[in-house]
C-alpha cells in the first residue's frame, strides 16, 4: 500500500455550505479515512459525496482533477477544489518515499465524465475505439507501476465482461505494489476478494461487507423479480 490514512484540517468552515455540508466530508474532517486494504471501494447513492471524496483524494496526491496520469499534473489548469487543497496523507511503509517527494508520486485518476479527453491527452486516440475499449486501453497501458490509482465510476463505460477484465487488471496492479481507490455503483466490482468497502451516505462513512451492501440487495431482488420494482415507476 502507498497510503494508510487520509485527513484534512480546516481552520473554520460553514457547515451548511458545500462541500462541508456533505456528511462524508465532515467525517473526513472529524476522523479522517483509514485504508486497510490495497483496494478500497466507496459506494453510495447519487449525491452521497463519493465522487467529491475521490476527486479530493486524487488532488491531494497530486493528480489532475480533470483526470489523467501523474505525468500530466494540472495540465488542464484547473485549480484544486476547496477540499482537495486541504487533503493530507500518512504514508504506509512502502509509500514513504513516494509521499516524500512530488516527483516520485505515481498514479492515475480516471473519472467517467472526462475519461475520453484525458485518454486522448495520454495518446490513446479514443476516437478510434469504443468508449469502453478506451477505458480498457488506460487500464492496460497506464495501470502498471506502483502508485495510487483513483477511479470514479469506471463501470459507466464497461460491459459485464469488461468489468471482469478490469478486476483482473486491478488484481495484478496491487500485486505489483499499487493501491486503488474507486467510487462505484457496481456490485460486480465491489465483490473483489479482500477489498475494503466503505458505504457513504447521510450517516457519513461506514465499512460494510459485500453481502450487506444496499446495492447488492437491490440488484439481487430486482433480478429475481423486476416487476416488484418496475410497478412503482411505470404506469
Amino acid at each position: 500500500m502507498i497510503i494508510e490514512h487520509a485527513y484534512a484540517h480546516v481552520a473554520s468552515y460553514e457547515q451548511d455550505e458545500w462541500p462541508w455540508s456533505v456528511p462524508c466530508v465532515r467525517g473526513l474532517l472529524e476522523d479522517g479515512l483509514r485504508f486497510t486494504a490495497p483496494v478500497t471501494f466507496l459506494v453510495g447513492e447519487n449525491g452521497s459525496g463519493k465522487s467529491t471524496l475521490v476527486e479530493a483524494l486524487a488532488e491531494g496526491f497530486g493528480l489532475d482533477s480533470w483526470g489523467g496520469s501523474h505525468d500530466w499534473r494540472y495540465a488542464s489548469h484547473r485549480p484544486k477544489s476547496v477540499l482537495g487543497e486541504h487533503i493530507r496523507f500518512d504514508a504506509a511503509p512502502r509509500g514513504r518515499r513516494m509521499l516524500g517527494s512530488w516527483s516520485a508520486r505515481k498514479g492515475f485518476f480516471l473519472r467517467a465524465e472526462t475519461a475520453l479527453g484525458a485518454l486522448d491527452r495520454e495518446g490513446f486516440a479514443p476516437d478510434s475505439v469504443s468508449h469502453g475499449e478506451g477505458f480498457l486501453a488506460a487500464f492496460r497501458g497506464k495501470f502498471l507501476q506502483p502508485g495510487l490509482y483513483v477511479m470514479d465510476e469506471p463501470e459507466a463505460a464497461l460491459s459485464f465482461s469488461s468489468c471482469l477484465e478490469l478486476l483482473g487488471h486491478v488484481d495484478q496492479l496491487v500485486k505489483n505494489g499499487g493501491q486503488v481507490i474507486c467510487a462505484t455503483h457496481s456490485p460486480l466490482l465491489t465483490a473483489l476478494p479482500g477489498a475494503d468497502i466503505i458505504e457513504v451516505g447521510a450517516h457519513g462513512m461506514r465499512r460494510v461487507v459485500w453481502r450487506e451492501l444496499a446495492l447488492v440487495d437491490h440488484w439481487r431482488r430486482y433480478l429475481a423479480d423486476p416487476q416488484s420494482y418496475l410497478r412503482h415507476v411505470l404506469d
